[in-house]
């Protein structure tokens, strides 16, 4: 009877033992921006800040998703998107993207 193969799943990002470059920097780059615009979101005054990082970080994660080659990728943009997607929404709330600055 032959055995299955299992990959060797040391690597942090791709588990099926080949390399990711591209997938893995949009993942970095999403939950980056997800942080940045979580964070920034609980302050009144920063919600340019978290309304367009927010905005970047959810479109950065939609198109990693769409090329994501490994579970572990996916994880990590699923936390990205989470956290873009409540900073954008609070962003948004508190001002909005251009927030006074045109429209008056």
């Amino acid at each position: 009877m032959a055995q299955a193969v299992r990959p060797n799943a040391v690597s942090l990002f791709a588990t099926d033992g080949k390399p990711h470059p591209l997938q893995d920097t949009f993942a970095a780059v999403t939950v980056v921006l997800g942080v940045l615009a979580f964070t920034t979101a609980w302050f009144y005054n920063l919600h340019l800040i978290s309304s367009w990082a927010g905005l970047v970080g959810i479109l950065t994660g939609a198109y990693g998703q769409f090329i994501s080659a490994t579970t572990r990728e996916r994880f990590l943009l699923i936390l990205g998107l989470g956290a873009s997607a409540v900073g954008f929404f609070l962003g948004m709330a508190h001002g909005g993207l251009f927030g006074g600055v045109v429209g008056g």
